[in-house]
């Protein structure tokens, strides 16, 4: 957790939304990815997934006309490399990183220190396993969920950003540089916990602007912000098994599935288990 979510939004809406500065999703940037990403990055994609590029806000001064910094829309990779990685190949295994250890470890904390960013989403997927169904192989049966805002709300995934230059490459080359993100995670909240016992860090709107100040470097401020917690925000429901496979997309994917296709399925909000 959390290795899926939905960033269902226009570039242009994430620039209302977050009062972006300056809209740096037109740039080139370095992929991880061997395949084109399909849907293309900074379109609407209902799967996000690891080593994906996908939109992330942070404050940053722009380096070709050094001044204040500016909240900016970028496209990063998902999957944090550390500068000092020797490759790449790191980036799949750092997709999430964890709020209760996040300043002590040493591939997080230079990044929650002065490069943090926010995820936008329309909500993430979690999958489940049942305490009383198995799968053909007699493993519990696994019923993904989609969680999402119960007002409707767009989430903002706390996150970190880090650069990583391939030395084989001119510095000026653009491919030269690696931007990727990682997400924030924490306990789940009660009802949540039903589901998995991780959740992303879900920052308020009132806290946008501080967890993304390049001028709070403060541990303890830092602290107290990993330590956010509102319980009650959330919505879950059963959806499709569909969303297993990177390669399915589109709305329908938020669909939920209805009582009679469950299977041993435990009720977030109620902890009876459906279709056993």
């Amino acid at each position: 957790m959390c290795g899926r979510y939905a960033a269902t939004a226009n570039p242009d809406d994430l620039i209302e939304e977050f009062e972006i500065d300056a809209d740096r999703t037109g740039e080139r940037t370095r992929s991880l990815l061997k395949s084109p990403q399909d849907p293309a990055p900074g379109a609407p994609d209902h799967n996000m997934a690891p080593t994906k590029q996908a939109p992330v806000v942070l404050t940053r001064a722009p380096k070709e006309e050094p001044g204040d910094p500016l909240r900016q829309l970028r496209l990063l990779s998902w999957g944090l490399v550390p500068s000092w990685a020797r490759d790449t190949k790191v980036g799949p295994r750092m997709t999430n990183a964890r709020a209760e250890t996040l300043l002590d470890k040493s591939s997080f904390a230079r990044a929650a220190a002065v490069r943090r960013c926010l995820v936008p989403a329309a909500g993430w997927y979690e999958w489940q396993a049942s305490p009383v169904a198995t799968d053909s192989k007699g493993k519990p049966r696994k019923q993904p969920f989609f969680i999402h805002r119960g007002d409707g709300d767009l989430l903002a995934f706390a996150g970190l950003y880090e650069f990583w230059r391939d030395r084989a490459l001119p510095e000026e080359d653009p491919g030269a540089w690696l931007v990727t993100f990682t997400i924030v995670t924490t306990t789940a909240e009660p009802g949540l916990d039903r589901i998995h016992d991780r959740q992303p860090l879900v920052l308020e709107r009132g806290d946008h602007a501080r967890w993304l100040d390049p001028d709070l470097t403060d541990p303890q401020g830092i602290t107290d912000l990993l330590a956010f917690e509102q319980p009650g925000r959330f919505a879950a429901h059963p959806i499709s098994t569909a969303v297993n496979a990177t390669r399915n997309n589109g709305p329908e994917l938020l669909t939920p599935l209805p009582a009679e296709d469950l299977v041993g399925v435990v009720d977030p909000e109620t902890g009876e288990v459906v279709g056993s």
